[in-house]
């Protein structure tokens, strides 16, 4: 409940504040952790926080996107800012270095070879980077040109 905490005594700093467009995306944040929560009827673990905040991100980031594209860039920088606010409250990504030795662990682990087992080389570098903010999308692609 620490991450829940967290947004609590931020919630409170931006209201003391002012910040409207904080503020709204703090509650934002809050109302779907608490949402999940009640719809599962038992308390947050922490991968569930993280996997919660993710969907978030991505929603946010696809949104900006669309506001681009519709030529409404007021609106995109809105989304934009949300997805940084949210960004702050996950871990620290993995540098590429990180990453490229997660692969190169679970290639060996595995013993895969071909593209077509590709699942089961994510899996691996997924649980092995467990606890980061991994972006699937990116993390697919590195997996892609190390099988190929």
């Amino acid at each position: 409940m620490a991450l829940l905490e967290r947004i609590q005594t931020d919630m409170v700093a931006a209201m003391r504040a002012k910040d409207e467009a904080r503020l709204n995306a703090i509650r934002l944040i809050k109302t779907a952790l608490k949402k999940h929560e009640v719809d599962s009827m038992k308390p947050l673990d922490e991968t569930t926080e993280l996997q919660i905040l993710s969907t978030l991100i991505k929603q946010r980031r696809e949104a900006a996107e669309m506001f681009r594209k519709g030529a409404r860039p007021e609106l995109a920088e809105k989304e934009e800012a949300e997805l940084k606010l949210v960004e702050s409250y996950m871990p620290a990504a993995p540098s590429d270095a990180e990453i490229d030795a997660a692969i190169t662990a679970a290639l060996a682990e595995t013993g895969v070879t071909s593209a077509k087992q590709m699942g089961v080389v994510m899996k691996a570098t997924q649980a092995k980077l467990a606890g980061k903010r991994v972006d699937g999308k990116a993390l697919s692609e590195k997996v892609r040109a190390k099988l190929v």
